[in-house]
């Protein structure tokens, strides 16, 4: 073969690869620094690009139903992805992918991990949650406050985030004393030993069982599949034990 050929060659295969498009994912806001070194991860191993978008998983689900292109779903529950392949949205059936944990946060200098329960009874700042309607955090985070009945005393102080990353953007910036926020959030670098933090007994509340689907679009996008594999393989695990969750 004659060295222009094979030159004109390797070019247009760089430049096909160039040009592909990168796949489309949802991601819940809990996952979000997880993914983005997963995502990483995958692009290295593999030179496969990854577009994520952070949001609720509900709002996701809505967008889904009406449309959007996104290829694969990771959600922060099962409901949202099982609503969805019901309804015909799905390549296949949902897959779990991990188990999220909820943790209580705060920045003020006299909270007591120990005894949060007393301290957010008598503490009298805004509590922040994610938006129960839309996030399966902010839902759990309720629940948790019915367990210990405590309601009463911080339901009238609650603030909700459209997700749960604004939720934890509440505590952080001083508009909320505390916030039931995913234990991934406070374990991401760029949160890590801001302020303290417990783990809100799993008991309390039902667990975070957090599904992924394939979705309609990624039929044209083999890349989607194989992203979604990878995510149940040992690097996307391993990352996700990192950063507090259980695996299925």
């Amino acid at each position: 073969m004659k060295p222009t050929l094979l030159c004109s060659l390797l070019a247009l295969c760089v430049a096909s690869f160039a040009n592909a498009a990168p796949v489309q994912v949802a991601v819940a806001a809990n996952v979000q620094y997880a993914f983005a070194d997963i995502a990483a991860s995958f692009s290295r191993d593999t030179g496969i690009a990854v577009q994520p978008s952070f949001a609720s998983s509900g709002k996701f689900a809505t967008q889904i139903m009406n449309g959007a292109p996104f290829e694969l779903f990771l959600s922060a529950d099962n409901e949202f992805p099982q609503k969805l392949a019901q309804a015909g949205f799905t390549l296949q059936t949902p897959k779990s992918y991990a188990l999220g944990a909820l943790v209580l946060w705060s920045k003020d200098p006299q909270f007591k991990p120990q005894q949060w329960q007393q301290w957010l009874a008598a503490s009298r700042g805004k509590i922040a949650i994610a938006n129960p309607r839309t996030a399966p955090y902010g839902s759990e985070a309720l629940r948790v406050l019915d367990y210990y009945r405590l309601s009463a005393s911080v339901t009238p102080r609650l603030v909700s985030g459209d997700n749960i990353a604004q939720a934890a953007q509440f505590v952080d910036s001083g508009a909320a004393q505390a916030g039931f926020v995913a234990k991934a959030l406070v374990l991401a670098p760029q949160m890590k030993d801001v302020g303290r933090w417990v783990d809100i007994p799993a008991a309390s509340h039902q667990p975070i069982v957090q599904d992924m689907v394939l979705l309609k679009p990624a039929a044209a996008n083999p890349d989607a599949r194989k992203l979604f594999d990878y995510l149940s393989g040992p690097a996307a695990r391993q990352i996700l034990q990192r950063y507090g969750y259980r695996l299925p």
